[in-house]
């Protein structure tokens, strides 16, 4: 055997096994992470709110992915080969579409969902009601299927009138094939019109936050104390998913961009790295979208910490073991005494200047 073979295949291999470790890393973070989302909104009860709603469909969204396309990818991604035949290759393809459009009509229905809850606060129950956010979500996976499945098995896709990977030629390969039109439409709906909305959305959420910012820091003390603990709330939490939609926008930009112009250009236009670069920092989107809740929203933070030590929040206290410790009679009402206290300890108000020390510090801090 020649060494000069055997010295660009040691390379080779060892590049191999550090892309299928990063891809494996990014699979289990993916997995995990989204699983705790979902977790922690079902085990905490003041994450049970109709934005979260948004925010678990994101979550399963990017969970369904982890588990049922991200695998695929990257073993097509070591192996450049297609071993599962043409029927499950084109259901892969769908599903990888219509998860990746049902992430941006999520992340659009949070801005919507952000923004009447900033500009419009006191009619925000009406126009946000239970009946319209199980309609929104309804329209989210419909029409993420309709985006899919349909076009790529009926061909829709392709320049002629055949479903893609299926001619013999095509055997180890699975790829989506795509046309100028299908791409413009896919691309410019899915993606680029959402994406304008959702930045003019937040630009004018901040633009309002801001000036109630200001009105709140020139007002009298003792009269923003009490509108302003729930509008730093909602501050706080539109800044997370303002983060959210920053991260969704440098992680599937550069794809998308790759997308459109492989498909009005031509295939052979766009370069196989770069594709597939730009592919999986699509996908490490949805293994940020956690990390960023944990780090920018204290009630989420709060879950996960409760979460991991087995507690969660009880319907008259902060926090409630998961299993009820066997305490004496004695301790155990000592205890609920000493909790009581605590809980009443934050409602004391110290006027001191006109200031309301301990309601100020609380809204500070959440």
């Amino acid at each position: 055997m020649d060494p000069c073979q055997n010295g660009t295949a040691a390379p080779k291999d060892v590049q191999k096994v550090l892309v299928g470790f990063t891809l494996t890393v990014l699979i289990v973070v993916t997995i995990v992470g989204n699983v705790v989302v979902c977790l922690a909104v079902y085990f905490n009860r003041r994450l049970r709110s109709l934005t979260n709603c948004f925010i678990v469909s994101l979550a399963a969204t990017d969970l369904l992915l982890g588990i049922l396309v991200l695998p695929f990818s990257a073993v097509y991604e070591l192996t450049h080969e297609w071993h599962f035949g043409a029927i499950l290759c084109n259901i892969y393809s769908s599903l990888d579409v219509m998860l990746c459009t049902a992430s941006i009509l999520n992340l659009f229905m949070i801005s919507l969902d952000r923004y009447y809850a900033i500009t419009a606060p006191l009619r925000y129950t009406q126009l946000v009601t239970p009946l319209r956010v199980a309609v929104a979500m309804a329209v989210i996976w419909v029409v993420s299927l309709m985006v899919s499945f349909l076009p790529i098995h009926l061909a829709w896709n392709t320049n002629g009138t055949s479903v893609q990977n299926t001619s013999p030629n095509e055997k180890l390969r699975c790829e989506l094939a795509v046309n100028p039109q299908y791409v413009l439409v896919d691309s410019v709906l899915t993606f680029y019109l959402p994406l304008v909305v959702m930045c003019v959305t937040y630009y004018r959420i901040f633009r309002i936050a801001r000036e109630q910012a200001k009105r709140i820091n020139h007002g009298p003390c003792c009269q923003a104390i009490s509108p302003a603990l729930p509008t730093l709330k909602e501050h706080k939490a539109t800044v997370t998913l303002a983060a959210v939609l920053g991260a969704f926008i440098i992680c599937w930009f550069p794809y998308f961009t790759m997308f459109t112009y492989r498909g009005v250009v031509g295939k052979s236009s766009v370069d196989k790295i770069s594709e597939s670069i730009a592919l999986w920092l699509g996908y490490a989107n949805s293994a940020l979208n956690p990390i960023l809740y944990a780090a920018l929203n204290r009630d989420f933070r709060t879950a996960y910490q409760r979460l991991l030590h087995c507690r969660r929040v009880g319907p008259l206290s902060r926090s409630t073991p998961l299993t009820s410790p066997h305490l004496p009679r004695s301790r155990g009402r000592a205890r609920k005494q000493a909790l009581s206290i605590q809980e009443d300890k934050p409602l004391r108000m110290q006027v001191r200047n006109g200031k309301e020390n301990s309601l100020a510090q609380d809204a500070v801090e959440r």
